[in-house]
Formats: structure tokens, C-alpha cells, sequence
């Protein structure tokens, strides 16, 4: 097993180290496809924005009644008019139509037109509350440097050049350039030149990096790799380190900006990337460990395969030597271990069969003896009564005999209870309390009976007639004088319930004397105490019955201990106890 785990183990461990680069390679290209759709979304966004700006100049480019103004000058009011009715108000509409900042110079060809313009003082126009517009004379462009690397050729309604000229670098902005041409004539010749600048940020505002992620970078560079803008950690404005950030395993995904000539580049810093793929490398090596784990269980239980099977078959022989035969063992298949766990199963069966039989037949037995000892108590008790209830007879004491009468029938209706054996305590209290009655009625003022009974002992139920063959005992053996006390406890002690009968009679005769003697010693102790005593643990066990103290001319006390069992048997709760 241990050869076969090893030759499992190279190819799990060498298909996992495939898994991970193929992972780490997925997880670069899908970062990759992520932030190109990003970087897309932006492009997007800045045509949108630079779209806007062209829009403004083409209104001046396009406007043919706009553009004849502009080329003739009849008289100094003309020339007034123009500039005040219609270059100037164009200028301002053109301006508020952007949805961006921008500030406007226009230079005109047309001596005539005067100039209109702000003096900035060296500050930027875009941040000034003033005009954002300028009117100046061609004879201010015409020796500036990037107006003479303008393209001379002239694409109608297309030559147009996003540059930044003079300080917009320092300024942070960018100027859209395009020159007017007279639309009605064939060699489109110019007649003046649109200067439109906006802030780098107003144009990029979209350029950010929380759109990537934290920790990564966004450079917008020109042609010559120079960083026009930059957002994020790793900002730079001198050039753009490429080759540097590539050889220390950055990530870099570059978008063009057509319009500009501009790249737009995301930079993702190599602890950023590593950061997922370190997750999917320590994914693979649990799931490696995880399948060498698995494949060591497998031998092992594989070695151990046959071992279970006797192991399972021992054990059920050991339930069986312990008793409990219900235990069994299967197994699949047509195997020697399934012919001998069907014989063993079989085996128990039989076993535990017999087992039950014994056993029912022992309960048989056992509730025909209480029955019996039952049997035993009635006719001794009504012997006893029936006599009295003939002395009475014949003395005429009619009122005596018939409260013997009364008392007798609650006695044994009390005792019959449908013929059950438990019954609840509170009928056991009132069957000793009819038959104390009936006593009564017999030794009147001689006999004192007093009762001890806890409230809570009536929620029980008990073996019938286990009180009424005591005080019937010390009745009849018990005397010392010309009259007796007897006192009837009834409580509930720890998980048992306590029934108690004290009497102050002469105690057992010497002998005869009982000191703690429990039911096992009961031989010399009396016919009725040893049939209760009996009827007790034929149902409840050897732990319970009854237990004798008493001493000779002090008295002797009967206790009788059964176990705390819930009443079962319907009884109203209204009767008097």
C-alpha cells in the first residue's frame, strides 16, 4: 500500500502544478480582460468629451452666414455690427453649449474686425470668472510655432489637431486647433483660426484608478512616453518607467487614444497580481494534500477490509456472550463471511427467542403469585370484619353496624379497583382510613389514630393493600393496657415514596425482637408483613419493601419504601383525603 500511494502521489502532485500555472495564467488574462473593458469605458468617455469640444468649433466652422461676416467689412459699422451682433454672441452661444469649462481664442484674418480680449496677468483663463473668449488679429498667430507646424492641408470639416501649445502643460490643459476656411469658395481658403482650451481634467476626469482597484496606477502618455497625467499610488510626471515596471513583474495593459496619439495605460502591481494567484497556489496544494489524504484512507481501508469483517463478526459473539443477542452482522455479497454472519444472525434469533419465552413465562408467574398473596389478605381482613359485624348483631347495636357496613363496602370497593393491582395513593390512604373506621367502631375511645400525610404524595400510585395489614396487626398483637396509639406517615423522600405505621404496643416479645431487620428477615415476623413485603418486590424488586424497628414495651414502627412511579390511573381529584 505504501508503493502504491507513493506512484499515486507523483502524478497528483504533478497534475496540480499544472493546475496552478493554468490557473495563474487565467486569472492574469481574465485581470487583463477586466481592466481593458475599464480602460474601454474611459476611451469612450474621453471621445465622448473631446466629441463635445469639436462640436463647439464645428458650429463656427460650419456656420456659412457666420463665415461671410467674417470676410467682408463694407464700413466701420459693418465692421462694428459684426462684432458686436454677431461675432461675440456666437462666440458666447458656442461656449455655453459645452458641457466642459473651456476658454476660446479666435484669430481673424479680416483687418477690419477689431480685437476683443481679457488680460489674464499671467493666470489661468479657465479659472477666471471673466469672458471666456478672445479676439485677436492674425498678425498674433501667424509667427507662433505650433501655428506653423500646423498642417497646411485643409480636409473640409476634418484637419483639426488636439496639441498642447504655449503653458497649457504647466496649466494642466489642452488646446483643440483648427483653422476657418471660407465654405463658399473652391480652394477653401482660411479666414481665421479657433483656439479652444480645456482642463486635462475636465477632459479626463474619468481617469481613475479606484475603477481598477487599489494599489494599481493610471498614466495617460504621449507618443514619446512622456506622462501627461497620471492617477493612483504610483504617480509619476516625468516619463513613464515601462520597461522598468514590466521587469519587476507589474502588470500593464495599454489603450490608444486615437484623437491624441495618447495611450492610456493601467498598472497593476505584481504584489496586487500575486495576491490571487498565491490564493489559487494554496488552493492547489490543499487540494493535493487533501488527495494524498484521501488516497492514504483508501489503502487503509482497503488493507483493512477483511480484519473489519472478522472484527465485526467478534464482536457480535461478544454481545451474544453479554446478553444482548439482538445484535447481528451483514455482509454483501456470496462469501465465506456472509454464509457465517447468516448462520450467527440465525443463531441470536433463536437464542433471544427462547430468552423472551423465559422471560414472559417468569412474568406469568410472578403476577399469578401477587394475585395470590392478593388472594391471601381479602378473606383474612373479611373473616375478621364479618365477625365483628356479628358481635354487633347480637348485641343490637344496629347504628354501630351499620357504619360497619358502609365502612366495609368503601373498603372494598376501594380494594376491588376493577381489578387492578397499583392503584393511586390516595385510594391506598382512604382503604386504611375504612378500615381504621371500622376498628373504630369496634375499640371506640381505646383506639387513637392520628395521620402524617405530605400533600404532594397523592401524584403517585402504589401496590394495593400494603397499609391496612399493619395497623390490623397491631390490632391484634400490640395491646398494652386498655388502649393504643397508632400513627399512619405518608411522604416523599429523595426518588422514594414513604409509608410509615408507629404504634406505642408492647413491641415484638423477647425472642422475637426486630432491630432495622429488612424483608429478607422476615420469618419470624408475621404472616401479613411478610405477604406485603412479598407482593412489593415481586413488582418493584429486591430494593424495596419493608423494614421492622421495635422494641419490647416501646412500640414498634413498619416502614415500607416503593419507588417514586407517576399516577396512571384515572381518579377524580376532588375527593377528600
Amino acid at each position: 500500500m505504501i508503493s502504491y500511494c507513493v506512484f499515486i502521489i507523483i502524478p497528483v502532485m504533478l497534475v496540480g502544478y499544472i493546475a496552478n500555472q493554468v490557473f495563474i495564467q487565467s486569472i492574469r488574462e481574465q485581470t487583463t480582460n477586466n481592466i481593458q473593458g475599464t480602460l474601454l469605458q474611459m476611451s469612450d468617455n474621453i471621445s465622448y468629451r473631446m466629441g463635445d469640444i469639436v462640436r463647439v468649433s464645428d458650429m463656427l466652422y460650419f456656420d456659412s452666414s457666420f463665415n461671410n461676416r467674417l470676410r467682408y467689412s463694407e464700413s466701420a459699422y459693418v465692421s462694428y455690427d459684426t462684432m458686436v451682433n454677431v461675432l461675440m454672441p456666437k462666440l458666447e452661444t458656442a461656449i455655453s453649449t459645452a458641457n466642459s469649462k473651456v476658454w476660446l481664442s479666435i484669430y481673424l484674418s479680416n483687418e477690419n474686425l477689431g480685437e476683443v480680449y481679457n488680460n489674464y496677468s499671467y493666470s489661468d483663463p479657465l479659472d477666471s470668472n471673466t469672458r471666456l473668449f478672445d479676439i485677436y488679429q492674425y498678425n498674433r498667430l501667424i509667427d507662433k510655432t505650433w501655428y506653423k507646424q500646423y498642417p497646411q492641408e485643409e480636409s473640409y470639416g476634418t484637419t483639426m489637431e488636439w496639441k498642447q501649445i504655449e503653458n497649457d502643460a504647466d496649466n494642466g490643459r489642452i488646446s483643440l486647433l483648427r483653422r476657418l476656411i471660407d465654405i463658399n469658395s473652391i480652394k477653401l481658403q482660411e479666414i481665421g483660426f479657433v483656439r479652444i482650451n480645456v482642463s486635462l481634467k475636465d477632459m479626463f476626469d474619468s481617469v481613475d484608478y479606484n475603477k481598477i482597484g487599489d494599489g494599481t496606477a493610471l498614466y495617460l502618455a504621449d507618443s514619446q512616453g512622456s506622462v501627461i497625467l497620471s492617477s493612483g499610488e504610483m504617480q509619476t510626471s516625468v516619463a513613464f518607467r515601462e520597461n522598468e515596471l514590466r521587469n519587476n513583474g507589474d502588470l500593464l495593459i495599454s489603450k490608444p487614444i486615437p484623437e491624441l496619439d495618447w495611450n492610456l495605460v493601467a498598472v497593476v502591481p505584481a504584489d496586487i497580481v500575486e495576491k490571487d494567484t498565491v490564493k489559487i497556489r494554496n488552493l492547489t496544494l490543499l487540494i493535493c494534500i487533501v488527495c494524498i489524504g484521501i488516497f492514504f484512507v483508501v489503502s487503509l481501508l482497503v488493507s483493512r477490509y477483511f480484519s473489519r469483517r472478522v472484527s465485526k463478526i467478534v464482536s457480535v459473539l461478544d454481545s451474544f456472550q453479554e446478553g444482548e443477542f439482538h445484535k447481528r452482522a451483514h455482509f454483501k455479497g456470496n462469501d465465506e463471511f456472509t454464509h457465517i454472519s447468516s448462520a450467527l444472525n440465525e443463531m441470536g434469533s433463536n437464542i433471544g427467542k427462547l430468552i423472551n419465552e423465559v422471560y414472559l413465562a417468569d412474568l406469568q408467574k410472578k403476577q399469578a403469585e401477587l394475585e395470590s398473596l392478593h388472594a391471601q389478605i381479602n378473606p383474612h381482613f373479611l373473616y375478621n370484619t364479618l365477625s365483628s359485624i356479628s358481635r354487633l348483631a347480637r348485641f343490637g347495636m344496629l347504628d354501630k353496624l351499620q357504619r360497619m357496613v358502609m365502612d366495609l363496602a368503601k373498603f372494598y370497593r376501594l380494594s376491588l379497583n376493577d381489578g387492578r393491582n397499583i392503584i393511586p395513593v390516595k385510594d391506598e390512604l382512604e382503604q386504611a382510613q375504612a378500615y381504621v373506621d371500622i376498628q373504630k367502631i369496634k375499640y371506640d375511645e381505646r383506639m387513637q389514630v392520628t395521620y402524617d400525610f405530605a400533600p404532594e404524595v397523592v401524584r403517585y400510585e402504589t401496590v394495593k393493600l400494603i397499609l391496612q395489614p399493619f395497623i390490623e396487626n397491631v390490632l391484634e398483637h400490640a395491646w398494652t393496657g386498655e388502649s393504643i396509639h397508632i400513627r399512619i406517615t405518608a411522604s416523599v423522600l429523595d426518588d422514594v415514596l414513604e409509608f410509615k405505621v408507629i404504634d406505642n404496643g408492647v413491641g415484638f416479645p423477647p425472642g422475637r425482637v426486630l432491630n432495622n431487620i429488612g424483608g429478607q428477615e422476615l420469618t419470624n415476623a408475621g404472616y401479613g408483613i411478610k405477604n406485603v413485603d412479598q407482593r412489593i418486590k415481586l413488582y418493584y424488586g429486591n430494593e424495596y419493601g419493608v423494614t421492622l424497628f421495635s422494641r419490647a414495651g416501646i412500640g414498634t414502627t413498619v416502614r415500607i419504601v416503593i419507588p417514586l412511579e407517576k399516577r396512571t390511573v384515572a381518579e377524580g381529584r376532588n375527593k377528600p383525603l
